[in-house]
């Protein structure tokens, strides 16, 4: 019986893909994609656990268990700087960054005017087209202390003395988060906007007819049906908190700034790239890993429990 079961769910298996076969090779290739970068290098995971070297490698090379990660947690006399400064960057993103889109979208919605609508969009979608090089560029000219737009308008306009910003670590944290939010806020919106265009026209209709103002509708029946999408994305956020922008810090950090600049990712790059630490580079990076995954699962199960929406 059991035998005949699994012979019927096996065909039923086969004619549901041979059916739909053109939706599933639209997949393969980023199904292939995560397999082969994301999926098998999971092997390599290992050397976290070893002392890795080039010459005996993977499978020769001698375990030492958990020998580097105390190493990074008691050794290392940075490894809670780095551990702050990437929790810091990533809560004030959170706290800033992730409601700009949401915001930006909603007054979208409330335009009338179409073209200026659009306009707009273009404008703000922008900055997401740019290499993060680009980026790191335009921030390091603007707040340039001599020749930075920034400065000389502070100088012109209030008679402040030019300010060093990349040269002081408290303006770091204000610099990165605000320069996310400007290369990313827009085309951020695409999400919250496809979820508005979803929401049924007639509520608004009955809305009106209750005597709902503008401010109103916007807040019980756009933002509501927002609210999907919006858990749906900070759960994916959070699988990401770890993982600080890497390229732009590396590119815009120095010395000057290491107090609030330097996270794991960048610690990470010069122990493991630089130096060829390969294996404490990977348990630093499997830590992180790991983090992302607990603050995940954790934020679905609740997401789950307390609405209707969730990944799994």
């Amino acid at each position: 019986m059991l035998q005949q079961t699994s012979t019927i769910r096996k065909k039923h298996i086969g004619h549901m893909l041979w059916k739909h076969k053109a939706l599933y090779l639209l997949m393969l290739p980023g199904i292939l994609y995560y397999i082969i970068f994301k999926y098998a290098p999971m092997y390599g995971v290992i050397i976290a656990f070893q002392d890795y070297s080039m010459g005996r490698g993977i499978l020769g090379s001698k375990f030492v268990g958990l020998k580097h990660f105390i190493e990074f947690f008691y050794v290392n006399p940075d490894s809670w700087k780095l551990v702050r400064n990437t929790i810091m960057l990533n809560v004030y993103d959170l706290l800033f960054h992730f409601p700009a889109p949401i915001i930006l979208a909603l007054l979208f919605h409330e335009l009338r005017n179409k073209m200026f609508k659009r306009f707009v969009q273009s404008i703000s979608y922008m900055p997401h087209f740019l290499s993060t090089v680009v980026i790191a560029g335009i921030l390091v000219t603007f707040l340039s202390p001599q020749t930075g737009i920034i400065n000389l308008l502070l100088v012109k306009l209030f008679g402040i003395e030019p300010i060093f910003f990349l040269g002081q670590p408290g303006w770091f944290r204000t610099i990165y988060v605000s320069s996310e939010i400007w290369q990313k806020v827009g085309w951020g919106t695409i999400l919250y906007l496809a979820a508005i265009a979803g929401i049924d026209p007639t509520l608004y209709e009955a809305a009106k007819m209750d005597g709902a103002n503008r401010f109103q509708q916007m807040r019980h029946i756009t933002f509501v049906g927002m609210v999907p999408v919006m858990i749906i994305l900070f759960v994916l956020t959070l699988g990401h908190f770890m993982e600080t922008g890497f390229q732009k810090i590396l590119l815009i950090y120095n010395s000057m700034n290491y107090e609030t600049s330097d996270v794991i990712n960048t610690f990470v790059y010069r122990r493991g790239i630089l130096d060829a630490d390969f294996s404490f580079a990977t348990a630093v990076g499997l830590f992180q890993s790991a983090i992302g995954l607990v603050l995940v699962v954790g934020a679905n199960r609740i997401a789950r429990r307390y609405s209707e929406t969730s990944l799994w």
